[in-house]
């Protein structure tokens, strides 16, 4: 699902970026793909740094452009694109230009961030924040052209200076990441970088005589790994700090003189909170050397500050910054050069100025003995309330409870705010007369948590529903928030784009090849998972009046673009056959996989038919569609909506959970596991073929067909075979379920002491290769979103009568107890979580480390909350 750099030690597998991406029929391997991605970005000026070498219109306005009708629209693209379909007749162009226009034009419904609740205080209160997750330290407002501040800092690796700021596998960080964090005014995050610590502390606070948004103070704490000092005391270490106006405007450099007291480093005006100052104080010894940069490219600061540096050492013979400024500069960049060990208060002041009397006293509340309090205040209300609302002191060991507290500090610190425009592939043969082959979104704000800093810093449609699962139990209000942004990026199809790629920052982390979104994909529909648990969450009086109030008017502006979206996926996404459904998409000419992949499923490479057709039945989205239903279902009743369109939920949720249609379609009678359905022969392979074309002979891995496919149930047990399993979708009384539990239990299918396999040991793809570069992805790894639904699936029929509840609950106490212990464990030994963790190798984690996505639902595994799945 996504790309970037990976250090060499820990490689994701080629099907890994494939996922997060968009279809490829073969993606290199990684070490290619890395240096591939890795070469794009020096090209584009950002990514992956070298060692240093020390020698030799508004955006008010764009939407009501983009909500005018698609006639119009139509007129102004044909106008913008002129010409551009070239392959096609006048009357298919035509068509092609109508299809177009909508898949760029906003949904004709009120916009969700336009509700009351979402203005005043509570847009006030998130203003500033740690939004930018794709650097170690990153601030800035919810507002698009907004200032922001970050961190760098000069790494030593064998002998060679590195300097660190993107989030990057390959800077070879022992740890880093958030131990603390409210998702609000407070973060504690610790980092070590061979022999260095970092603590990185944050606090917000709005008080007497701040602007808009409040005030921010960030502590930089460094030290040295290890009890002894005196080898890192006698050498120097080097710090940036930096603040850049996005919108260009001039900043005013202040002094770089250390003193007593607090050094005013920057000053300058924002039209959201008027006049600032930032503000710096340590009681140690300090050097600071500054420059000034005049640029509106934020996504290339660290480039500025490595030329910069180098430059001026290869001149002077000091690894400092000139102290030199551009004219009109709007980036100042200051290096603080340290011995360790060291403390730097850097604070921020919003409605600032000199002459305001206050400034002295604010700083002071900011900076020195008051942060440490406030910081130690913040701590510790941290973690009485993470106790509070998940409770879990009575289920879990002591070491346990801190990693659940780190899990869901990282996925809270993980959360960004975004501004841009996706980009929209155009139909095959068509581009504009630039040669581009996509169109542009409107322009939009996301405000998301991410999957991973490091390798998917920005929103995935698929993931954020998982993500929200945790957020909305820490804070309802945040939750609403994130999801309304993303319901608002619902077009006039009722299509949302699965991966957001928006501004700069977010595409410099993404190879090209992935950028472009197709309106005919989907992804699964998860953030239903959320919305039944805030609907159910009022009938079960789970919040206060005021909450649920709030809630009960978001549900009723949501109601119209859910509807939207479901709709999509039931006229986009459906089978041959009434109630029947499919993820499009899939290449029914591929010669160079072994099973076709079905990106849009979020399961990437999980084996479905051999041959895809329009005969195919996937039952992992049937029962997705069954959980948007009864969702949809139950909004409506809880609104007391009645409508036809109510009327309609309530017919099709029924049909949808039919138990007579879901086995007729999909189960297995023999050995009680559900398949999906189509055209598939499991007598395929990859083979070697000579091929001789103008370059000579060259050799090429194809699949070969060795009999032909015919339509039938497709026999791989795993993940899909339990999805009606997951949603509860199996009478207690069945003996289906008997035998699902039997799937989950044995150890030659699905069982692990670490967890439960993607892929069962039996089947003919297990572990296979999908392509010469495509390692196997869902193929047998473990993966913490879906053994966390099969525990839902668990934990709710061992409270259901029937003849299985027993045996249900011991397989729950089980599986999740290995869950526990292997994430902590791997936490413990490695500083990480991982994107899914190797059911061959003991456990062990791989894929994406610092993967703070999906995986931080080891928090409510540990308070044993689950989704309200079940009616």
């Amino acid at each position: 699902m996504t790309g970037g750099g990976s250090r060499g030690a820990t490689r994701r597998p080629a099907a890994a970026s494939s996922s997060r991406g968009e279809p490829s029929s073969a993606g290199p391997d990684p070490d290619v793909r890395r240096a591939a991605a890795a070469a794009a970005a020096r090209r584009s000026g950002r990514g992956d740094h070298g060692p240093l070498r020390v020698m030799a219109p508004s955006p008010r306005t764009f939407l009501l452009l983009a909500v005018a009708s698609v006639c119009v629209l139509s007129v102004a693209f044909l106008a913008y694109t002129g010409g551009w379909w070239q392959a096609e007749s006048e009357s298919e162009g035509a068509a092609a230009l109508r299809r177009m226009a909508r898949s760029v034009t906003p949904l004709d419904a009120p916009r969700m961030m336009d509700l009351p609740q979402f203005q005043g205080d509570h847009k006030e209160s998130l203003y500033w924040g740690t939004y930018r997750p794709n650097v170690y330290l990153g601030i800035r407002a919810r507002t698009p052209l907004s200032l922001i501040a970050g961190l760098m800092w000069i790494g030593v690796k064998n002998g060679q200076y590195f300097l660190r700021h993107v989030c990057q596998d390959s800077d070879e960080l022992s740890k880093y990441g958030w131990a603390d964090h409210n998702g609000r005014d407070y973060g504690r995050q610790e980092l070590t970088d061979h022999g260095l610590q970092l603590t990185t502390s944050f606090l917000k606070q709005k008080g007497e005589g701040s602007g808009y948004g409040g005030d921010w103070a960030v502590r930089l704490d460094a030290k040295s790994e290890g009890s002894s000092l005196s080898g890192a005391q006698e050498s120097t270490t080097h710090l940036f700090f930096y603040i850049a106006d996005e919108a260009g405007k001039s900043i005013t450099m202040g002094s770089h003189e250390p003193s007593s007291g607090p050094v005013l480093l920057a000053s300058g005006l924002h039209e959201d909170i008027g006049d600032w100052e930032l503000h710096l104080r340590s009681e140690d010894n300090l050097e600071i050397h500054r420059a000034g940069f005049q640029s509106i490219n934020m996504h290339n600061l660290s480039d500025l500050v490595q030329q910069a540096v180098a430059t001026n050492a290869m001149q002077s013979g000091n690894l400092n910054l000139p102290d030199m400024s551009e004219d009109f500069s709007n980036i100042m960049i200051y290096q603080v050069s340290i011995k360790l060990p060291a403390k730097i208060d850097i604070v921020f002041l919003s409605g600032a100025s000199s002459e305001n009397p206050m400034v002295a006293e604010r700083v002071n509340r900011l900076t020195g003995p008051m942060l440490s309090t406030h910081l130690e205040s913040k701590r510790k209300d941290f973690e009485e309330r993470y106790n509070q609302i998940f409770n879990v002191n009575n289920k879990i060991v002591s070491k346990e409870l801190s990693v659940g507290r780190v899990a869901l500090s990282s996925l809270l610190g993980g959360i960004g705010y975004f501004y841009g425009q996706s980009k929209i592939a155009l139909p095959k043969n068509f581009s504009q007369k630039n040669g581009d082959k996509y169109i542009p979104y409107w322009p939009a704000a996301l405000y998301t948590a991410v999957p991973s800093r490091s390798f998917f810093p920005r929103g995935f449609l698929w993931d954020e529903g998982f993500h929200q699962l945790v957020i909305w139990r820490w804070d309802a209000h945040i939750s609403m928030d994130i999801i309304g942004h993303w319901l608002d990026l619902i077009n006039a199809d009722g299509w949302i784009p699965r991966e957001q790629i928006l501004g700069a920052e977010a595409l410099s982390k993404v190879p090209e090849e992935f950028v472009l979104q197709y309106p005919s994909n989907g992804n699964p529909p998860t953030l239903f998972l959320a919305l039944r648990d805030l609907a159910s969450g009022i009938h079960a009086h789970q919040f206060s009046g005021e909450e649920a109030e709030k809630i009960s008017t978001f549900l009723e502006r949501a109601y119209v673009r859910l509807n939207s979206w479901f709709q999509w996926f039931n006229s986009t996404q459906s089978g041959k056959y009434e109630g029947t459904f499919f993820w499009h998409g899939r290449d029914n000419m591929a010669t160079r996989e072994l099973n076709p992949k079905t990106l849009t499923s979020g399961l990437d490479d999980y084996p479905r038919a051999s041959h895809p057709n329009d005969e195919e039945r996937h039952v992992d989205l049937h029962c997705w569609m069954l959980l948007a239903s009864n969702c949809m279902r139950s909004i409506a009743e809880f609104l007391k909506m009645d409508t036809s369109l109510e009327k309609d939920y309530y017919d099709m949720s029924n049909q949808l959970s039919d138990f007579g249609t879901l086995n007729k379609m999909h189960l297995d009678n023999k050995i009680g596991a559900y398949f999906d359905y189509g055209n598939h022969t499991e007598k395929v392979r990859l083979r070697w073929y000579e091929l001789n074309d103008k370059d000579g002979m060259r050799r090429e891995l194809l699949r070969e067909t060795l009999q032909p496919p015919q339509l039938q149930l497709v026999p791989h047990v795993g993940y899909v075979s339990l999805f009606p399993f997951m949603m509860g979708a199996i009478p207690p009384e069945s003996w289906v379920l008997e035998k699902q539990l039997d799937l989950i239990s044995d150890k030659s299918i699905l069982w692990t002491d670490y967890g439960l396999r993607s892929l069962s040991r039996t089947s003919s793809m297990y572990m296979k290769r999908n392509t010469e570069h495509d390692a196997p992805y869902w193929r047998g790894a473990i993966w913490i979103n879906m053994n966390y639904m099969i525990l839902s699936g668990l934990h709710h029929y061992s409270h259901e009568e029937g003849p299985y509840m027993v045996r249900a609950g011991e397989l729950y106490d089980e599986l999740r107890s290995n869950l526990i212990r292997n994430i902590v464990r791997n936490y413990q030994e490695t500083g990480f979580f991982w994107e899914n963790y190797d059911q061959q190798n003991k456990g062990k984690g791989k894929g994406a480390r610092s993967f703070t996505g999906w995986t931080s639902l080891v928090v409510l595994i540990m308070s044993e909350s689950y989704p309200s799945l079940h009616r």
